[in-house]
């Protein structure tokens, strides 16, 4: 395979989308690795197809990697060592040729509510209309299952473009990931942020982590990436994308995973616990549940819990074996 990679001597390039968030996530992972190994870091931003057309809808694209498709084929193609990503915009489907070498330590998964005045989603006003606007049909379907009186319009952009139409007045309120705003260092914008708890916005699977996908033959990049690697948040992150993959659902999809460890007497004796939902579009069919299994068992968790949330759909008495919420 040609590359235009540096010895190893020379600077980690490292792949990225163009957007302050992924930069800032590019950077933060690069500088770690620059520590760990006294090599240099080199970004190489790029387009994909989802930030070349910011104005279409989601449902307009086929979503598998939406937003990681010439990264990855940068990496590929030899042109840098590795990727970051969001894990959460990571198709299901693994990638040939790549491996995820690393699952950094998590940041906080939750969303997050942000009005002018810190409002929580029952104290929205309700002698009016009110605007929130969001992207993820997983969030509307929540939004409109707790409050059938709020108006949810589509909205893209990076997140200083979304918090601005809150500041003009444009919306009354935004949910955006909590992982974004504290990679970003927050925003100097004159507004309120309000995390949502699991019991009123489950987050998307694998929200606030992220994948380094590198080449999978490169043994040197990924003994590297190796020193990045966070157990305990992969274990949990493997768990909530084996949810997403057995309910058949990708990031447009109305489902919601959150995954946790519960201490044990040694390591080894730890569990998870999974908590998942899924939905239609307008919440009117909202399903949860949970389960529990032992840590070494991430991905029965997540078949586990996706044949008990597609039981819960199916009509009384009904043999059928649909998935996703009708």
């Amino acid at each position: 395979m040609a590359s235009a990679l540096a010895p190893e001597t020379g600077p980690w390039r490292v792949a990225t989308r163009r957007s302050a968030l992924a930069r800032a996530q590019a950077q933060q992972v690069g500088d770690a690795l620059a520590e760990l190994t006294g090599r240099a870091v080199e970004l190489v931003p790029m387009s994909t197809t989802g930030d070349e057309h910011p104005d279409r809808a989601f449902e307009a694209f086929d979503t598998k990697g939406l937003f990681v498709d010439n990264t990855r084929g940068a990496v590929l193609s030899g042109d840098c060592h590795f990727v970051v990503h969001s894990y959460k915009d990571l198709p299901n489907e693994p990638a040939p040729g790549l491996a995820i070498a690393a699952v950094p330590r998590r940041v906080d998964p939750r969303d997050a509510l942000i009005t002018r005045e810190g409002h929580r989603l029952a104290t929205l006003p309700r002698d009016r209309p009110v605007v929130v606007g969001t992207s993820s049909a997983r969030r509307k379907a929540q939004l409109q299952r707790s409050r059938r009186d709020l108006l949810v319009q589509p909205i893209r952009g990076n997140i200083d473009t979304r918090l601005g139409k809150v500041v003009n007045g444009e919306l009354d309120a935004v949910v955006v990931a909590m992982a974004g705003l504290l990679r970003l260092g927050g925003s100097d914008l004159d507004l309120r942020v309000v995390p949502l708890e699991h019991g009123e916005m489950l987050h998307a699977a694998a929200q606030g982590a992220l994948a380094i996908e590198c080449r999978s033959d490169d043994a040197t990049t990924r003994k590297a990436l190796r020193r990045l690697d966070h157990a305990d948040t992969r274990v949990c992150v493997t768990a909530e994308r084996e949810l997403l993959a057995h309910l058949g659902g990708g990031c447009t999809s109305p489902i919601g995973a959150h995954a946790e460890l519960i201490p044990g007497e040694t390591p080894d004796a730890r569990r998870i616990e999974l908590l998942g939902m899924v939905s239609d579009p307008n919440g009117t069919r909202l399903f949860r549940a949970s389960h529990q299994a032992a840590v070494s068992e991430p991905e029965l968790l997540g078949r586990t819990l996706a044949a008990s949330l597609i039981a819960a759909q199916q009509p009384a008495g009904s043999t059928g074996h649909g998935h996703g919420a009708r």
